[in-house]
């Protein structure tokens, strides 16, 4: 991808996550899907910005969004498509925390070869360069400054950095934890938790609940780019997306994955699970 299609999408992202900003700031509604999770008009407004967007700068690409998947819209794609959630932590973004984001990623062949995240409320913003590279900045009236390049880090001998889901915690979650050295659990909204593995803020995000491909594959995006890996949980094998003919939205429901910094933890993990 280009240095020129790359700040397209992180425009993208940017003007998506200004309308999401102006529905946060008023009174909204909240509707809740067939499998019984939220969503707003803010999920749709963004949604239709980015498709718009998509549908202009790279018209030959599929484009599999989350609000279109609910509304029975999932396209036949190849082995190049963009997988799209205009709203990740929609739980979040009721809450009124800010931890919720805007994802945009390009799968090539099962794995995420781009990925830009979002998060408004907080003027942060995630992204794979042109150089395959990782970064971070800020949002600052619709631009993006404080530029700097992000990598995971050495994991501490003291102790993981373990982050864990501010509203979706399992049971199974929370007994690998247990089970690992850690120092510290931390817990963040959406799919930041992947952006703080790959900005070296933590060692590893266990998840052995369930998501949807479009929820992890911009930030899985990031992590693979600041040198980290995303894994099935089962096999420590790296996760591949796929989109099968004829499928539908419960084909896209994620396996249990680990976001780590080192596949070196990998061994300790098996053991602890």
């Amino acid at each position: 991808m280009t240095e020129e299609q790359i700040s397209y999408l992180i425009q993208l992202s940017i003007r998506a996550g200004e309308e999401i900003l102006k529905i946060y700031a008023e009174p909204f509604e909240v509707e809740n899907k067939a499998d019984g999770s939220p969503v707003t008009v803010a999920d749709a407004a963004a949604e239709k910005i980015i498709l718009k967007g998509l549908a202009e700068r790279f018209p030959d690409v599929p484009v599999v969004a989350e609000e279109a998947v609910e509304a029975g819209q999932l396209p036949r794609v190849g082995s190049s498509y963009f997988l799209v959630d205009p709203l990740d932590g929609t739980k979040e973004f009721l809450k009124k925390n800010g931890e919720f984001t805007v994802n945009i990623a390009l799968v090539e062949e099962g794995a995420p070869v781009f990925g830009v995240v979002a998060a408004p409320a907080l003027g942060e913003i995630y992204w794979v360069g042109a150089s395959a590279s990782a970064f971070k900045g800020r949002i600052d009236n619709g631009a993006v400054t404080d530029i700097e390049a992000i990598a995971v880090r050495a994991a501490p001998e003291t102790g993981l950095s373990v982050l864990a889901s501010r509203s979706h915690m399992s049971a199974e979650t929370a007994e690998l934890i247990g089970r690992l050295n850690v120092a510290e659990t931390l817990s963040v909204g959406s799919s930041l938790k992947l952006c703080w593995v790959a900005a070296g803020k933590a060692d590893l995000y266990p998840r052995l609940a369930p998501t949807m491909q479009w929820d992890i594959a911009a930030g899985d995006a990031v992590v693979r780019a600041a040198g980290g890996s995303v894994v099935f949980a089962e096999t420590g094998e790296d996760f591949v997306y796929r989109v099968a003919d004829n499928a539908g939205k419960d084909d896209l429901r994620n396996p249990h994955f680990i976001a780590v910094s080192s596949k070196a933890l990998l061994p300790d993990l098996a053991s602890a699970a």
